[in-house]
């Protein structure tokens, strides 16, 4: 159920820390709140190390404006129970666990950076669930150039606390203007003061890499499988992404049949977060449009 209020919307700023046990046993952290449109939510997937909290609240609200959103902390991450796993394949069966927790059966899915690992996978896993797939800052399985991140990236997403200039390093261009916008984000997702999400572990962390690991070991014959992605789906980077090289979009691009990209200028892995009202604005208008095209079809 959607949490609402009759005075002001919900937001990011005051959706509640929600918490289901799913049928594998793990009780996953989430946050519900939006508008309830077609009664088929935007379920967002975060990135490596994050939570709910590191969402960047421009880009969501403005989503939630038009239809419902799913934030959620998957097996082992911020308030989330158990351990991580080191496969994205087991990252994606333990997201349908939570889904089949909630009973939703029809969902868009939104995957940032390894979000966007298991996203692909969903979409292969559940093909009939899920209507449409965003993919931003992400990379195909077994794409060149995936295996891993380059030492200066490796060693920054690395240290036992994340800082402000770690992030702003590995998320943003090492431009002015970039950096810029990237410390405005930093600010952004720190105003929530209320009810905020466990942190994510060092544990967390090194599992996380070994799944990244996993999925890039470099494999030309897993780029096949996107053309399993009959979805429509959209495909968000920056110009110049260090963390998961820019090209691969370009291949997402190409392999999955009914996809198309957009690249911003300026900017890195967290494009999203660099240009939030632009992103949302592009995510509006593609659910809009195939929601439209699949109803008219």
């Amino acid at each position: 159920m959607t949490i609402t209020s009759e005075t002001e919307p919900v937001t990011s700023h005051s959706a509640p820390n929600l918490v289901i046990r799913a049928a594998n046993g793990e009780e996953y952290a989430y946050r519900r709140f939006g508008t309830v449109s077609d009664g088929v939510p935007t379920v967002f997937l975060q990135h490596f190390r994050g939570n709910l909290d590191n969402w960047d609240p421009v880009l969501v609200d403005a989503i939630a404006e038009r239809r419902e959103v799913i934030l959620v902390d998957n097996v082992g991450v911020g308030g989330s129970s158990g351990a991580v796993p080191t496969t994205v394949a087991q990252m994606a069966r333990d997201i349908t666990a939570f889904l089949d927790a909630l009973e939703v059966t029809r969902y868009d899915l939104f995957g940032f950076s390894l979000g966007g690992f298991v996203a692909q996978e969903l979409a292969l896993l559940r093909p009939t669930a899920v209507r449409t797939v965003t993919l931003a800052g992400t990379g195909p399985m077994g794409a060149p150039r995936m295996h891993g991140w380059r030492e200066d990236i490796r060693r920054e997403s690395h240290h036992d606390q994340s800082t402000a200039e770690s992030l702003l390093y590995i998320f943003f261009a090492h431009t002015d203007s970039s950096r810029a916008l990237g410390a405005q984000f930093l600010t952004r997702i720190f105003e929530r003061q209320e009810d905020r999400d466990a942190p994510t572990t060092t544990a967390a962390r090194d599992a996380q890499y070994d799944a990244v690991l996993d999925w890039g070991i470099p494999d030309l014959g897993k780029l096949e499988r996107l053309r399993g992605i009959t979805q429509p789906t959209l495909i968000l980077q920056g110009d110049n992404d260090l963390m998961i090289p820019t090209p691969g979009s370009h291949i997402l691009a190409g392999l999955i049949p009914d996809a198309r990209l957009h690249v911003f200028p300026d900017a890195a892995h967290a494009s999203i977060f660099q240009y939030p009202e632009q992103a949302a604005a592009l995510v509006n208008a593609f659910l809009d449009s195939t929601t439209n095209r699949k109803e008219d079809s």
